[in-house]
């Protein structure tokens, strides 16, 4: 059964709309992840590269910007090619479509930005209840947040991670599981890949919940463009408050806030997410 209207439409002047001809199967979900795997052992080498000619301050400071997207070059150039081979024969499924029914982009796109910070607020408790960071990991963190400068930061981890990580985790992975399994599985099994990609159980939880959330958004209005707004709500919201003195040396939102402030904050959240999650549940399937 398939979730996403068919179309012989070409999209030339979109850059998503190059990938509209391939929905990866299960091999192809497979062979994506080991593509990623080999893009993040390239981006590696070229880490290594960069510290022959630049220093150890400026590769931790202006790396990122390089190496990022070469993780996913390799899984972007094989998509690209299947896309293009499929194209003269077979139908196209909107990596990024625009079902937003009676409400339209913008409201919605203002529901879930704010609906996203709520939720990362809410998933704050995950990260207090497990045991402190490494350091080799909280410095990994602190370089990507806040040791750079804040618009390579901005470009890296507020638009960088949200377009290749949206294209990989929604766009390829659950597009294609919302052809072979039900939608709450394929919901499910992106956020869980999405989750796993990150590494590290402080990131990997939270971003298997918002996983879940980003997930549910696509899955009603197939949208791209609303599932990268509501990641980089979330990577810039993390960003800014890491600059701030308040957060320089608290690890949740419970070393900030009192018990009784955090409750209620995590009350208001959770009526913000259901309240996101029940108007997303009216817009009809087209």
């Amino acid at each position: 059964m398939s979730f996403f209207r068919p179309t012989r439409k070409v999209r030339n002047y979109s850059l998503l709309s190059g990938f509209d001809y391939y929905v990866p199967g299960w091999s192809g979900m497979v062979l994506l992840a080991i593509l990623l795997i080999a893009g993040s052992l390239l981006g590696g080498i070229v880490m290594l590269l960069l510290g022959t000619f630049m220093t150890k301050a400026e590769v931790d400071a202006y790396g990122l910007l390089i190496t990022y997207p070469i993780q996913f070059l390799p899984a972007m150039i094989y998509a690209s090619y299947q896309s293009r081979r499929n194209a003269a024969f077979d139908e196209a499924f909107p990596l990024d479509d625009n079902r937003f029914g009676r409400t339209g982009f913008w409201p919605l796109a203002l529901l879930v930005i704010v609906a996203t910070i709520a939720a990362a607020f809410m998933t704050d408790l995950a990260t207090w209840a497990l045991p402190p960071m490494p350091d080799y990991l909280k410095d990994l963190m602190e370089n990507m947040t806040s040791n750079s400068p804040l618009w390579v930061s901005l470009l890296s981890v507020s638009v960088m991670a949200p377009f290749f990580e949206e294209w990989l985790c929604r766009g390829e992975i659950m597009r294609g599981l919302l052809h072979r399994v039900k939608p709450v599985w394929a919901i499910v099994l992106s956020a869980l890949f999405f989750a796993i990609i990150h590494m590290n159980p402080w990131q990997a939880i939270p971003a298997f919940a918002l996983g879940c959330l980003f997930g549910w958004v696509y899955y009603k209005t197939g949208s791209l463009k609303l599932t990268m707004l509501m990641h980089c709500a979330n990577n810039t919201f993390s960003v800014l408050c890491s600059r701030l003195d308040a957060f320089k040396d608290a690890e949740t939102w419970l070393d900030v806030l009192s018990p009784d402030q955090y409750a209620l904050g995590f009350v208001l959240s959770a009526a913000i997410v259901a309240g996101m999650i029940y108007v997303f549940s009216r817009i009809p399937k087209e």
